[in-house]
């Protein structure tokens, strides 16, 4: 799972780098948890949260359905 996770976050990369941010896959956990890393201006961002659930979470949910939450870490 952790190879489809990869794959769903390079679809979204390009959005968050085009605004001075990134974010690394830390792990996906066996019940279905994915843990992110928000790095550059995406770190310390006030809307990450916003990022984070309505547009990472979502992106990732529709392209690995096994995907219960994403998380900030």
């Amino acid at each position: 799972m952790k190879e489809k996770v990869e794959a769903a976050l390079n679809k979204v990369r390009p959005m968050l780098m085009a605004d001075g941010g990134n974010v690394d896959l830390v792990e996906v956990t066996s019940d279905g948890v994915v843990k992110l890393k928000l790095t550059g201006s995406c770190g310390c961002c006030p809307m990450s949260q916003m990022t984070l659930k309505m547009g990472i979470e979502r992106i990732l949910k529709q392209e690995v359905p096994e995907i219960k939450e994403v998380i900030a870490i």
